[in-house]
């Protein structure tokens, strides 16, 4: 018995990686197919793509490990029917709960490497990826720090503590340095609104210009701000939800909560890291009826494109489920479970029958 639970382990896993390899080649492709369209603005060339494309595959990897999982279930396992392996296995005593614990066991093992790749090194590789490509095609130097960013633009520094949802900025200071490096003019704004082309407007603006003999403050309703930086660049450069590990958006939350802000969105994207890496075991349950069951004697072809059929169906449902959480401020906790939850009970109905 432990032999033929290393075999099943050991086969799920091999169409696992298989999946994994396939599916991170072909969404890569569409990605590289879709950077091509930037090539030349600024510095972004070949070699950016070439390296973007490697530091966002670690998410991309954390994010297609449920399909890889039942894709490559529907493959191995449903070879293994059609074998009549899985037959001889009943025959010989072993129940269907056991073919599917086995089956389970190599989904751990699937989930903990998703952990700790999503949680240790893909939000790592996604921030340093989109610095890239930002840096990349603009000349201003951007770097993020935990609550807010830093942006350099010839002998200006810029901090922005906040862009809020219409894309201005709030809380905006400006560092302004002469040639010989000493600090000439701080300039501390509540608001900036972006004109388009390179003009901003400063609004509630405080002032401290500073010189060898002496220091001058003042203060203005509005000022005009000349600067290259676009809102594309500096939403690139904020906090996202989408590059950072479950510790990180708990403190963000717990930041936002504390200042009174809006954090529904980072949340709902908490919940849903949590979630996903388990989503693995919930495809491996839809798999179990196909090849156990419904499926024995179907083709190679036809399992995959009920898989693709399957992945693509939940994730829209997924997706569907969560935008409407945000539109109608949901719980957070019910719109990353539901989704899973109906389709497990669906697995599970579809199983009993097939048993």
């Amino acid at each position: 018995m432990k032999v033929l639970t290393v075999y099943i382990i050991k086969e799920v896993l091999k169409g696992a990686l298989i999946a994994v390899l396939v599916l991170v080649t072909l969404f890569d492709l569409f990605t590289f197919t879709d950077e091509l369209k930037n090539l030349g603005h600024g510095h972004y060339g070949l070699k950016e793509i070439f390296m973007y494309l490697a530091l966002t595959t670690p998410t991309l990897f954390y994010e297609v490990i449920p399909s890889a999982a039942l894709l490559g279930s529907l493959a191995v396992v449903g070879t293994m029917a059609n074998n009549r392996e899985i037959t001889s296995m009943r025959a010989a005593g072993l129940s269907t709960a056991w073919i599917i614990r086995s089956i389970m066991l190599a989904g751990a093992l699937m989930v903990a490497v998703a952990f700790l790749v999503g949680e240790f090194v893909a939000p790592t590789c996604e921030r340093a990826a989109q610095l890239l490509k930002s840096t990349a095609q603009n000349d201003s130097v951007v770097l993020r720090s935990k609550f807010g960013m830093w942006l350099r633009e010839g002998n200006s520094f810029i901090n922005v503590r906040q862009i809020l949802d219409d894309g201005s900025l709030a809380d905006v200071r400006i560092y302004a340095v002469s040639d010989l490096h000493k600090l000439t003019l701080v300039t501390h704004a509540q608001h900036a609104v972006f004109l388009g082309g390179k003009h901003w407007r400063l609004e509630n603006v405080i002032y401290t210009a500073i010189d060898p003999s002496q220091i001058t403050a003042g203060s203005a309703v509005e000022q005009d701000w000349q600067s290259g930086i676009d809102s594309d660049l500096l939403n690139l450069a904020v906090v996202s939800a989408d590059n950072q590990s479950l510790y990180d958006l708990y403190m963000y939350i717990d930041f936002l909560k504390h200042n009174n802000q809006k954090s529904q969105r980072y949340e709902a994207a908490f919940w849903s890291r949590l979630v996903n890496p388990l989503m693995t075991f919930v495809m491996l349950m839809v798999s179990a009826p196909l090849v156990i069951g419904i499926g024995r004697g179907s083709s190679f072809g036809s399992r995959i494109l009920i898989g693709i059929v399957i992945g693509e169906t939940f994730d829209a449902f997924d997706k569907m489920i969560g935008h409407a959480g945000l539109i109608y401020n949901l719980n957070p906790i019910l719109t990353a479970i539901l989704p899973g939850a109906v389709v497990l009970a669906v697995a599970v109905y579809a199983m009993r029958r097939a048993g």
